[in-house]
């Protein structure tokens, strides 16, 4: 009788002279990670100033149109800053590609930064309001792109990190965009007046954590990148920030003192998720394994 028992161990992955099969992203830190946050933000604050002018509540409304106009145009700024120079955002414009989340993207973010830039500088200069408001309600309609294109943006690349969840980015982004825009609501708004703001927080956290929740689920072995090191540990601090800022917005209805530490607590965890998840796709770009072997299974699957 002969011994079949396997005389070498189980094969360990590796690439040629463990380089990297594709590109990590060149992108800049805090640059990008700031234009995604503050450009879900923008597009919270947005649909929160809309929401606000329709049920007569102008000190939030004034709130949303200037957080609106403001993080649409740090937004433009921080783009820009990782880009290099003005021209290459021009350059973007000069097509238009249905085909490409980067000329979509571009194209929702110029109008959108446009219109709420007007709105912003009729409600602090006082200058044509009419006109202000119907600009500042025009951008409420790019607003729900404005939450999540960068989220098919990031997911659109090869990078493993961010391409194995593409179904939910975009719903952890969207969720995290409302969070932090009732956020801002619930910090710069009069108590009294913050009732969509606390409304849009709770849900938001809501989304953000269902979401986060079904990503690390579904994430496969590249959940690993989201789960160790500093992504790790950002993407920990931003769940334990958001459940705390939900569960503070909904007892802020009559104390100044919890919108404030729910609003500091909700726009913290909406920041941090975006360095998490830009962190965590980065270093799953520099590691060949979470490259190869989920190809390698979709194909045995196939």
């Amino acid at each position: 009788m002969t011994d079949e028992r396997p005389v070498a161990g189980e094969a360990q992955f590796s690439s040629y002279y463990g380089r990297e099969v594709i590109k990590p992203p060149v992108w800049k830190v805090p640059d990008v990670p700031l234009y995604l946050y503050l450009g879900g933000m923008a597009g919270g604050a947005s649909m929160m100033a809309l929401g606000a002018e329709l049920t007569n509540r102008p000190a939030l409304g004034r709130v949303g149109r200037i957080a609106a106009g403001a993080g649409a145009a740090a937004s433009v700024v921080a783009l820009i800053h990782d880009l290099g120079r003005p021209l290459k955002f021009l350059n973007m414009l000069r097509m238009f590609k249905p085909t490409s989340p980067l000329s979509v993207g571009s194209w929702i973010l110029a109008p959108f930064s446009a219109l709420t830039g007007a709105g912003m500088a009729s409600e602090v200069t006082g200058w044509l309001p009419r006109l202000g408001k119907l600009s500042a309600g025009v951008s409420a309609v790019l607003a729900p792109a404005m939450t999540t294109y960068t989220a098919v943006l990031l997911s659109d690349t090869a990078v493993p990190g961010w391409h194995e969840v593409y179904r939910e980015l975009p719903f952890l982004f969207a969720g995290s965009a409302v969070a932090s825009a009732g956020a801002v609501g619930l910090l710069g708004a009069p108590v009294q007046q913050t009732a969509p703001a606390r409304r849009m927080a709770v849900a938001g956290a809501a989304l953000e954590i269902a979401a986060d929740h079904r990503l690390h689920r579904r994430a496969g072995m590249i959940d690993e990148v989201y789960q160790q090191g500093r992504p790790g540990t950002v993407l920990r601090v931003a769940r334990a920030l958001t459940a705390a800022g939900a569960i503070g917005a909904l007892f802020s209805g009559r104390s100044r003192l919890a919108a404030i530490g729910a609003g500091l607590c909700l726009s913290a965890g909406s920041a941090a998720t975006r360095f998490g998840i830009f962190s965590g796709g980065r270093n799953s770009a520099r590691d060949p394994r979470y490259t190869v072997v989920p190809q390698r299974q979709r194909q045995a699957v196939r």
